[in-house]
């Protein structure tokens, strides 16, 4: 018979699972954005693309939008103009790579405090993956980061540079 100290420990460590692929998704990132310094950072291939730095600024900020819209309510924040200012606004590599990994660490945390039971109650209703399983943003979020990593890389070629496997050293 499993004592009640194990059972709580069995369930932490099953909720620390919802974090898990969200630092995955960061690692791999970062290691794709290792061939950029900041002198890279408003490097686009045409006018009006987002640059280096504001490609990592655009994955920080949906990390932030999934977690907040998978939790509320009112579900997601459907203003993208207002997100994609803000976004715009940003112009340092540096700086993005900051709010990536504060978003990524609160991610984390707010989902390693989820239950399995609050993970599988329906997102709210709306366009954006409306009465899904809140568990749904977990790849959703993994898979946005997946594709800005892509192109990242495809900018990294452009300059010359090689990146490194995403997935290990």
């Amino acid at each position: 018979m499993t004592s009640e100290n194990q059972k709580k420990d069995d369930n932490n460590m099953g909720n620390n699972h919802f974090a898990v692929p969200v630092k995955q998704a960061l690692q791999f990132f970062s290691r794709t954005c290792s061939v950029f310094g900041e002198d890279d950072s408003e490097y686009a291939p045409t006018a009006g693309q987002f640059t280096v730095a504001q490609h990592v600024a655009h994955v920080a900020q949906t990390i932030d939008w999934f977690i907040v819209g998978g939790f509320s309510p009112e579900g997601f924040d459907l203003d993208f103009a207002s997100h994609q200012q803000g976004v715009r606004e940003c112009t340092s590599l540096k700086d993005a790579m900051t709010w990536l990994a504060q978003s990524v660490d609160h991610a984390a945390e707010t989902l390693s405090q989820k239950t399995p039971e609050e993970m599988m109650q329906p997102l709210a209703p709306g366009p954006i993956m409306g009465g899904q399983p809140r568990a749904a943003i977990i790849a959703a979020i993994a898979e946005h980061t997946a594709h800005h990593r892509g192109s990242l890389a495809v900018y990294a070629r452009m300059l010359k540079y090689t990146p490194p496997m995403p997935y290990g050293d």
